[in-house]
């Protein structure tokens, strides 16, 4: 986010985007600070607002993995209930059957088996019954222990279920501690660039927005595939759409949320944090890299962008930057992921 003007050295293979982004610094500074040495102090301001908006990135990918896994936990739960209900009703069902054997086992056991015998008109028939009465017996003890089974089976299942509704509440205060610090974070910023003289804070936009958003020169890099083809296009139809945090698309989007979006046109799930999508693939050497790849920058991988050619990328910077192409080397600590 904020870091986009800090250059991190990258390989030989891709001095022409070292060089943009030595295009694009020197452009900022011209324009940051063509201003007289008494506003030296903004100077600070705008860093500090760039201090911001990286924290609310990291605060957004937070956001978006609390929020992937409520919204994991809650149909895990969903399906727990519906094993849970379909366990009771066999349960239910087990329980009549019981029923209706000792009900049966009651009406015609109620007498000695040696007195029966020497009091029925018909001993044959008895002993017909009496075998039946021994066959009803032994298919209770088995309907009897499988009901056992079936409420215990019953009781693991809602204990398990319980765990999982403990833990997307969890997960739920989670979602909503850190959507607090992301717009915490961007108020503060909004405040602080409100802050800043007419003429600055107009200079920042220009410096946030200006010549990033017409294809530069990919130097006729094809991706490598269709799928990887597929979310090419998919991203640079997304050039110009607002940074939009949380969001996924269609009308605006966050860093990962563009890559999710991008390579779901390629028939592609990618995880929905920019942590998670460092590892989704293979990794590649940054001199290696084609048109397609992930880049995720930064030790804790808190910012995504796709490799499009030529050291440049496609990216969703920050608030207030729509989605656009920079130099590959416009933040520190890019890794490269081959999807």
């Amino acid at each position: 986010m904020g870091s986009h003007r800090r250059l991190a050295s990258t390989s030989s293979g891709f001095d022409r985007g070292a060089s943009a982004a030595l295009c694009v610094l020197t452009a900022t500074a011209a324009a940051l600070g063509a201003v007289p040495a008494t506003a030296a102090p903004h100077d600070d301001t705008r860093a500090e607002v760039d201090r911001l908006y990286e924290e609310a990135e990291k605060a957004t990918e937070a956001y978006n993995k609390a929020d992937e896994r409520a919204d994991s936990l809650k149909k895990q739960v969903g399906t727990a209930q519906d094993r849970i209900a379909r366990q009771q009703d066999r349960i239910n069902a087990m329980r009549e059957t019981l029923g209706s054997l000792a009900g049966a086992q009651y009406r015609s056991g109620g007498l000695d088996p040696s007195l029966a015998l020497l009091f029925s008109d018909d001993p044959d028939d008895y002993l017909d019954k009496a075998a039946a009465l021994d066959r009803i017996t032994a298919h209770q003890a088995g309907e009897l222990r499988d009901l056992q089974s079936a409420m215990r089976e019953l009781a693991q299942e809602r204990a398990e279920a319980a765990g999982q509704l403990a833990e997307l509440e969890k997960s739920r205060k989670a979602v909503a501690h850190h959507k607090q610090t992301v717009e915490k974070k961007l108020a503060q910023a909004r405040r602080l660039l409100n802050s800043l003289p007419s003429e600055e804070r107009a200079a920042y936009d220009r410096a946030s927005r200006s010549g990033r958003d017409e294809m530069p020169d990919l130097g006729g890099a094809l991706p490598p595939n269709a799928r990887a083809a597929a979310a090419v296009a998919a991203a640079r139809a997304a050039i110009g759409k607002p940074y939009v945090w949380g969001a996924t698309g269609p009308s605006g989007f966050d860093c990962s949320g563009l890559m999710v979006w991008s390579y779901r046109h390629a028939g592609v799930s990618l995880p929905r944090t920019s942590q998670a999508q460092r590892y989704a693939g293979r990794q590649v050497p940054l001199s290696q890299a084609q048109p397609g790849d992930l880049v995720t920058y930064r030790g804790d991988a808190s910012h995504v962008g796709m490799y499009v050619g030529n050291g440049q990328v496609i990216h969703a910077p920050y608030p207030g930057a729509p989605v656009r192409y920079d130099p590959v080397g416009m933040m520190p600590g890019a890794t490269v992921t081959r999807v």
